[in-house]
């Protein structure tokens, strides 16, 4: 189980009494994922918590749909940042973020995650002098190609409080000169956020029964990242893979993909899919805890799967989540390597389904926020700590 060193006297305090030792905190997101792994926080802080969201996901399918299962909050500001090149994108995102913080400073900037949201609101907290604590840090692919990466690391270096997931994160922090008294080993806040979404037995049911789908004969499969969608051959190399599996393929499509099919005049290949559009994330966890096995390239899926207690095959050249290698997952490129992996797990979809079930998440107990929080007293002067500036230590 995760543990908060070097913040071990905080795990013990009351997260309401450090909330209101804190006072308001800022939380900037701007994706799908981010607005799922900041929902147990944002219940946490209550009205004592300011959500941006700048917009970067600006789908409807993508944002309205998460949207709605958010706590109500009256400290909701949307930016609209939407699109474009990544520079021009951060440069926007950065301008809007700052804004906000000149009207409704918070105490605290909390970001999640590696987008350019998450490095545009560490950049605004860092330029308005206000600490900034980066939830889900110390994750690396070691794959300079990867914006991403560049992203996390960035982040990680401006931050106060690095809540790291699990202990291989916190030895990537160290093993760059992070000081140890900046990091936290909390958990992530995936598992409780999955938790509270994940629909009952029999809800789950009613979801694959409108699909007409049964439980374990089915594979569920997303990709949507750069490296495999703007490639038309490596995307065709996919699509072809994943309808040559021998069980049905729910296939959400994500709009970035959406668009790349069509691009790429590749429609031909969705076919023998079972497309849908972009799932509400209960119903995604009905149908990701019901199959047989997942086929993704999605950062997020490969820790959900750990908690629903199902493979997946992770289709990327590299993962910042080497946690689940040889448990729940395996790393794949594109290519025939995809159906070769996907035929071990299905083999034996029930033994695979009991073994897994045995096996303990590598991202933590369903208690990260309050760890994050109790952390968050240090930082912010709460219970057990003076309050650091930018750049100093919160221990």
């Amino acid at each position: 189980m995760p543990t908060t060193t070097p913040f071990r006297e905080a795990v013990t305090n009351c997260p309401e009494v450090v909330l209101a030792a804190v006072g308001g905190a800022t939380l900037v997101c701007g994706t799908r994922p981010e607005l799922i792994k900041l929902a147990p926080l944002v219940r946490l802080f209550g009205d004592e918590g300011t959500i941006v969201y700048t917009g970067q996901h600006y789908d409807e399918s993508l944002y309205e749909r998460i949207r709605a299962h958010l706590p109500p909050s009256n400290r909701f500001h949307e930016l609209g940042v939407g699109g474009g090149r990544r520079g021009d994108q951060l440069g926007r995102t950065i301008s809007a973020v700052d804004e906000v913080l000149a009207t409704h400073p918070g105490r605290v900037v909390l970001v999640q995650g590696d987008t350019t949201s998450a490095l545009a609101g560490a950049l605004a907290a860092n330029a308005h002098g206000l600490p900034l604590v980066h939830v889900e840090a110390g994750l690396r692919s070691h794959d300079r190609a990867m914006p991403e990466e560049h992203n996390r690391v960035l982040i990680d270096h401006l931050a106060d409080l690095c809540c790291a997931p699990t202990e291989l994160n916190r030895r990537n922090l160290l093993a760059e000169n992070v000081p140890a008294e900046r990091i936290a080993v909390t958990g992530n806040t995936v598992v409780e956020a999955l938790e509270a979404a994940l629909p009952p037995a029999a809800e789950r049911a009613a979801v694959l029964a409108a699909r007409r789908l049964v439980r374990d004969r089915y594979v569920l499969a997303t990709i949507h990242r750069p490296e495999n969608v703007d490639d038309p051959d490596r995307l065709a190399v996919i699509l072809g893979e994943l309808a040559r599996l021998p069980l049905p393929v729910v296939f959400p499509l994500h709009p970035r993909t959406a668009k790349s099919v069509d691009r790429f005049g590749l429609g031909r290949l969705l076919e023998p899919l079972d497309v849908t559009e972009p799932q509400a994330y209960p119903d995604f966890l009905a149908l990701a805890a019901e199959t047989a096995l997942i086929v993704s390239d999605s950062g997020g899926i490969q820790e959900e799967a750990s908690v629903l207690k199902r493979p997946v095959v992770v289709v990327r050249r590299s993962t910042e989540r080497p946690e689940i290698a040889g448990t729940f997952g395996v790393l794949v490129p594109a290519g025939p390597s995809i159906g070769a992996e996907a035929a071990r797990w299905l083999d034996d979809v029930a033994g695979h389904r009991e073994r897994l079930r045995g096996l303990p998440s590598p991202y933590g107990d369903g208690s990260a926020s309050a760890r994050i929080v109790a952390a968050l007293g240090h930082l912010s002067g709460g219970p057990g700590g003076e309050a650091p500036g930018p750049g100093r230590s919160p221990g």
